[in-house]
């Protein structure tokens, strides 16, 4: 790649109490109604056989469903992953119950079962302007909202599973159940400790990224001007060691070009990016350039497309800057009259912005969502592409995805365009569950 160091990825395959402060020496972690034996102790990985990229036939049209199946049979037959939501600050701030029907939320267990999503990856997001980039109060605010998701399933074993495993995934789906997995959204709760990413391993983290919008002492972000020259310092260049040792996987999404790059190069297995679009379509810091995709497809890995009309459709996010100059006193207004904590605050704040984009902006579709897939496979390979939603995390969506209900649209949309059946199935989980098997893989070396 243009010089840089050789690229590696692993080989192809096909409840203990919470602290909130994460004080866990001991703590073993277990899947939910699992009989599966899994081990939590460190391990060792070892570099994998170097791989190229994988050549994409073009999407060419023909039998999109086996049998002339219908679009909505061919999405209940897949294994469905979304690798993004950010639910969870709504059940800690609000006490919202997604057991049931919530109406101020994007994703509840009805409306899974209605879109045909068997398993979600709950984002533990610290927002480092309310909990700082490091300290108790970050690892405090992940441990609840961990703590949280944990519960799904311990308090409703009859709808969910907690999964920590693509085998733990495909049996949630076999029995029915919903699977909660738990990623974490920034390296801010790892308070600069190498030994924090073992005890996120321990409760249940499948994923980190290094970074949100704020950049890292050890890390860079896309969201601000420090990330433009700041990529992975060697405490850095630890952590994704150790993710790599213990089977977590690196994320990609919100870090800045120059980390991005040294993850790459420093990772031992497959990489992701959990929520990202492309570059070439939408010209924003938080997509993936092309290079990118090939980088990530490289290391065996997975792009998950976003939801967000920002990173959807060109020339949304400068409309949106826009009109947030026009309703910054509402804004403000509804931030100020909330009670609560700040977290509390910016959802009022996060409200108003959700109403007035819908009053005002146009909103893309879902074949403006295809489109970026349909780029991905097209430099690629239909092997490395998922989806991320970013539901609960995002104050708009396409007009036609306005919830996890209408996941079987994406479907109708792929099918419309020449995908088969296999790749529909790829792409909207098998994809994620081959990923995981490599990173377990890799990390059982």
């Amino acid at each position: 790649m243009n010089g840089r160091a050789d690229l590696r990825r692993a080989a192809r395959a096909p409840a203990c109490a919470l602290l909130l402060a994460l004080s866990l020496n001991g703590c073993q972690m277990s899947e939910s109604n699992s009989n599966a034996n899994e081990t939590n102790a460190p391990r060792a990985s070892n570099d994998a056989p170097s791989a190229t990229v994988e050549t994409a036939a073009p999407v060419v049209a023909g039998e999109s469903a086996r049998g002339g199946d219908d679009p909505a049979s061919v999405h209940r037959r897949a294994v469905a992953i979304d690798m993004h939501a950010d639910t969870v600050q709504f059940i800690v701030d609000e006490g919202a119950d997604i057991n049931g029907r919530v109406a101020t939320t994007h994703l509840d267990a009805p409306r899974m079962r209605e879109g045909g999503l068997d398993a979600q990856f709950f984002s533990i997001w610290v927002e480092p302007p309310l909990y700082g980039l490091k300290g108790e109060r970050a690892v405090a605010r992940a441990g609840e909202q961990i703590a949280a998701v944990r519960a799904l399933a311990e308090n409703h074993p009859e709808t969910w599973t907690l999964a920590v495993s693509a085998a733990g995934i495909r049996r949630a789906a076999a029995e029915g159940k919903l699977a909660a997995l738990i990623g974490l959204e920034g390296g801010y709760a790892l308070d600069e400790k190498l030994e924090s990413i073992e005890r996120y391993y321990k409760v249940g983290v499948r994923y980190i990224s290094p970074t949100w919008t704020s950049s890292l002492s050890w890390a860079g972000s896309s969201g601000d001007t420090a990330g433009e020259t700041r990529g992975l310092n060697d405490f850095g260049r630890k952590v994704i060691r150790e993710m790599n040792r213990l089977g977590i996987m690196v994320d990609v999404s919100h870090v800045s070009d120059k980390t991005f790059w040294d993850i790459v190069e420093t990772s031992n297995a497959p990489v992701i990016a959990s929520h990202s679009n492309c570059r070439a379509i939408a010209n924003v810091a938080r997509n993936l350039t092309d290079e990118q995709i090939q980088a990530i497809a490289k290391t065996g890995g997975v792009v998950c497309v976003v939801f967000y009309p920002g990173f959807l459709e060109p020339g949304w996010k400068e409309r949106k800057d826009a009109l947030d100059v026009e309703i910054a006193t509402l804004v403000e207004e509804a931030g100020r009259e909330a009670e609560g904590s700040g977290s509390v605050k910016r959802i009022a704040r996060d409200r108003v912005r959700e109403r007035e984009y819908a009053r005002r902006l146009s909103m893309p579709t879902v074949a403006r969502l295809v489109d970026h897939i349909d780029h991905i496979v097209h430099l690629v390979g239909v092997e490395h592409v998922g989806i991320g939603s970013d539901f609960d995390g995002i104050q708009a969506t396409p007009s036609d995805l306005t919830s996890v209900a209408d996941l079987p649209k994406l479907t109708a949309e792929l099918i419309r365009r020449g995908y088969t059946e296999e790749d529909v199935a790829k792409i909207l989980g098998g994809n994620v569950l081959r990923v995981l098997e490599q990173v377990e893989r890799s990390a059982a070396r």
